[in-house]
């Protein structure tokens, strides 16, 4: 499991994160919820080792994670952040392999294009897999990106709105397979979503967070109430029931 103890992040006098204690478990589907400048896309670089923290620590299986081999870290967790800076004259099946390189070192072999071609398939992006990057749509390449996080193959994925530029279909589908990794391939899947209809839906666990802290971390059952939205986004909120399924009227 990964846990975090007593994390702090400072910019100068500003306090990014506050005593985070969180445990990660090793499967199944986690949200991370709350509004713009809450500390959700921070907390993710501090766990998966792209920031290091002002104080406190993060533990893989009870190993400081600061502490691990760079080679062994990437088999066992990946991130994809919000904005991904890729070389524009790479495929898409370029891109994907990117995902294998802690297994292939630059050498791919069979058993690497194999999870390449799985990870293609699965984003249904066969037909594209050989154009450029920069000749695809914003949803195309975000589905290109959540390819190569799936072709890692690791017990830990972690996603910072994986939903960008994506469409109903998209979304439902990624959300869909996202939910099949954590239940039929025992990942754990952490996700930082702004849809808290899709988190709620979805998720295993819901973390809510506010002015870098964690105020709520629950089921979505007990997360998706009135009150509790409505503490989390300073607005009133109104949670409705539909077809058994709790939905959050945010835009009446």
């Amino acid at each position: 499991m990964i846990q975090t103890h007593q994390l702090c992040l400072n910019y100068g006098s500003s306090q990014i994160l506050k005593d985070i204690n969180l445990t990660f478990k090793e499967s199944g589907v986690t949200s991370i919820i709350g509004p713009n400048g809450a500390g959700k896309s921070s907390l993710l670089s501090l766990v998966c080792r792209l920031q290091k923290p002002s104080s406190g620590s993060v533990t893989l299986h009870g190993s400081n994670i600061l502490q691990l081999d760079n080679a062994k870290l990437a088999k066992q967790l990946a991130i994809l952040r919000q904005e991904n800076h890729i070389v524009s004259r790479l495929t898409v099946e370029d891109l994907v392999c990117f995902g294998r390189f802690p297994y292939h070192q630059g050498r791919p072999s069979a058993a690497d294009f194999e999870q390449i071609n799985w990870a293609i398939e699965l984003m249904e992006l066969e037909e594209f897999k050989q154009r450029y990057i920069n000749e695809l749509s914003g949803g195309q390449r975000q589905r290109a990106y959540i390819a190569m996080v799936l072709a890692q193959q690791t017990d830990y994925l972690f996603l910072d709105e994986p939903l960008n530029n994506l469409d109903m279909k998209h979304s439902v589908n990624i959300m869909k397979t996202l939910r099949k990794a954590a239940s039929e391939m025992k990942k754990s899947v952490i996700l930082v979503m702004h849809d808290i209809n899709f988190a709620a839906s979805y998720s295993d666990e819901i973390i809510a967070m506010k002015h870098g802290e964690i105020i709520h971390q629950d089921t979505p059952e007990n997360i998706m109430t009135n009150e509790v939205l409505s503490n989390i986004y300073d607005m009133p909120l109104k949670v409705e029931q539909i077809h058994g399924k709790s939905v959050c009227l945010y835009y009446l």
